[in-house]
């Protein structure tokens, strides 16, 4: 099995040189790589002692964050290492100042996971969510070092349950300790052996809920709101955009849309405003025109969507209509209802929010419309929907309180 993982990886690593001049995501993640010992020895003192966080990409760093931050604060002498699989990741959050060093992930194979264990000498190491790699956990467990995951939800199809997923368990029992996000992830750990775990919850609670109280403010964007109402849509896809125009083509008056698409390229921006039968506006083009007559603005930027919720009075998250939801607790952190659409089944937090009646998806443009005019033209019947998004969020925070509880003796 130790042969077929490395072919494997080698495949993997092979496909991404392929297309990486096609690709500026695979071109990003080869380059991010090339010389990495180099990079790593001209940084990384030595002498430091240093935690190692690893996050797949931005998402799983949102929920490695409040632990990285906790660690920094009770231990400030401890030097953090940050590591991303995903392009996603690094691009966006290479310059974070809660870490020291940030780096991508060498891929796993034996001699890099000796070489960047041995270049970096972490005392602790801390794995975000989903990532499971044999070589690095084994070079960790051989060296005694102290390996935990954190936020992480097991599922009962994923290949550690299966019959033939005994190879795979190996890779969950190289952990000292997992914290799991629920009762079910502890469940089925516990059907394969695996008892040294605790729920401890989702750390992305914590996170959003430390940024509604930090919340960034934008007097732009407060002008453009007015006294309108205003729908927030995040991280959206074509086809969310597409359902949302409905919307606009029936309701224009006393209600506006600011909507922070998913991807920011000038064809999907230009798509964007294409779409929409109303007058947009871009954020990048907020001093050269005036907003009296736009009813959408779409923002052309990164870094704003997780403040940008405080100014809403309904939210909606895109990627419900391709591979899965995005960031629901962002939006509901702020006391909103939380709109989103059908493929959300893989994420717990939106199956929690439904059963709080704060979140509610929808499956086809009629549906959105239906919705929204339910919410825009009942004020109760969305206080009270947005009163429980708020209740959600607060009943989720203190996961980053049980970890670092739990870690804190290996870290003195």
């Amino acid at each position: 099995m130790v042969f077929l993982y490395n072919l494997g990886i080698r495949a993997y690593l092979f496909l991404v040189h392929i297309v990486s001049p096609f690709n500026k995501k695979a071109k990003l993640w080869i380059d991010g790589r090339r010389k990495w010992q180099d990079r790593v020895r001209a940084t990384v003192n030595s002498d430091d002692q240093t935690v190692w966080v690893h996050c797949s990409s931005l998402g799983e760093f949102e929920q490695g964050r409040p632990v990285i931050e906790s660690i920094k604060q009770s231990f400030p002498d401890l030097k953090i290492v940050l590591t991303f699989f995903s392009p996603s990741g690094y691009e966006v959050r290479k310059n974070y100042s809660g870490a020291d060093y940030i780096f991508y992930l060498p891929i796993d194979t034996k001699r890099n996971a000796r070489e960047f264990v041995q270049l970096i000498k972490p005392k602790l190491v801390i794995f975000v969510k989903y990532e499971f790699w044999y070589f690095y956990l084994s070079e960790l467990r051989s060296r005694n070092i102290p390996t935990y995951i954190i936020s992480a939800n097991f599922r009962a199809n994923q290949v550690f349950f299966k019959s033939y997923g005994n190879w795979y368990r190996q890779f969950l029992r190289k952990f000292d300790h997992l914290f799991v996000q629920n009762q079910n992830s502890l469940d089925l750990l516990s059907s394969i052996g695996i008892n040294n775990v605790t729920v401890a919850g989702d750390t992305r609670f914590d996170r959003v809920a430390k940024v509604a109280s930090e919340a960034k403010e934008f007097p732009f964007v407060e002008q453009f709101c007015g006294s309108d109402k205003i729908v927030i849509a995040g991280s959206t896809w074509p086809k969310d955009e597409e359902v949302l125009a409905e919307f606009f083509k029936i309701n224009r008056n006393g209600v506006k849309l600011i909507i922070a698409p998913h991807e920011i390229d000038k064809h999907h921006i230009e798509s964007i405003q294409h779409t929409f039968p109303v007058e947009s506006i871009l954020y990048s083009e907020r001093d050269k025109k005036a907003t009296s007559d736009a009813r959408i603005l779409i923002i052309d930027c990164i870094g704003m969507l997780s403040s940008l919720y405080r100014y809403g009075h309904i939210a909606y998250i895109g990627g419900g209509f391709g591979v899965g939801i995005h960031n629901t607790l962002e939006a509901a952190t702020f006391g909103i209802p939380v709109i989103f659409g059908p493929n959300y089944h893989k994420f717990q937090e939106a199956k929690d929010l439904i059963s709080f009646k704060a979140g509610f998806s929808i499956n086809t443009p009629v549906e959105l419309v239906d919705l929204l005019n339910s919410f825009l033209n009942d004020e109760q019947l969305r206080i009270n929907a947005g009163n429980e998004s708020k209740k959600f969020v607060l009943s989720g925070v203190g996961a980053t309180s049980i970890i670092l509880n739990s870690i804190s003796p290996k870290l003195h």
